[in-house]
């Protein structure tokens, strides 16, 4: 079994015989957080990133260029549940970073606080995605990526809301558009375009589009970024 880097700082690959899986250098020694299996390399603990359970790691695996999260970064993420990708993103941004951990349902929210306190550089919060005014006393200055996974009809709204009050120019955002939340009916290529044509009205470029076939059914990661003031 080998650790290989990738194109993405804090993402590394594990290989074990003919078979590659992503993973993350574990910020606390040994922990898994749901399930995923956990490998000790020389000094180090490294995590599988499940592409089944993670639409980030899932555009990695389907070729996702550039990757804004980074050692050190300032992470708004709306819509983390229980902290599964939440969690890897806390491996890759380390001591020096933090995360910002949005989730409205109180029960997946219990897991995420447990979460939280074996990890410092995780901050949760239990609140609306919708009212981002809610959280600015938490959210303490500007915030280098936005990334959102909500299952609402109103995604680019929420994450439009949330750059303007958040982020300043040069900050980029990642959204995780579920069609199937948004339009029913409509194909979905319809659905995903729909979506980025009003991000872009309303100020943002669009950078990069991953569609998430075969590990998110009806699903795009898209990647943005503020080229001028909101």
């Amino acid at each position: 079994m080998s650790v290989l880097p990738t194109s993405f700082g804090g993402v590394f690959k594990i290989k074990d015989k003919d078979r590659e899986s992503l993973a993350t250098r574990s910020l606390v020694k040994n922990q898994s957080v749901y399930g995923e299996k956990v490998f000790d390399i020389e000094d180090y603990s490294y995590r599988l990133w499940s592409t089944r359970r993670s639409k980030l790691a899932a555009a990695i695996k389907k070729g996702l260029h550039e990757l804004p999260i980074q050692l050190g970064s300032h992470v708004l993420y709306l819509g983390a549940a229980s902290g599964t990708t939440v969690s890897h993103i806390s491996d890759i941004v380390g001591e020096e970073g933090v995360v910002y951990a949005v989730e409205f349902s109180p029960i997946s929210a219990r897991d995420l606080v447990f979460l939280a306190e074996s990890r410092s550089n995780i901050i949760p919060i239990v609140d609306d995605a919708r009212r981002p005014t809610n959280y600015t006393s938490i959210v303490t200055g500007s915030i280098d990526v936005v990334y959102q996974d909500v299952a609402q009809p109103d995604q680019a709204r929420i994450l439009f809301d949330n750059i303007r009050t958040f982020c300043s120019l040069g900050a980029w955002a990642m959204i995780a558009i579920k069609a199937r939340s948004i339009d029913s009916v409509s194909e979905t290529r319809q659905v995903f375009d729909r979506e980025v044509g009003s991000l872009q009205e309303s100020g943002l470029d669009v950078i990069e589009r991953v569609n998430l076939t075969p590990y998110e059914r009806d699903h795009e990661m898209v990647l943005l970024r503020v080229t001028e003031d909101l």
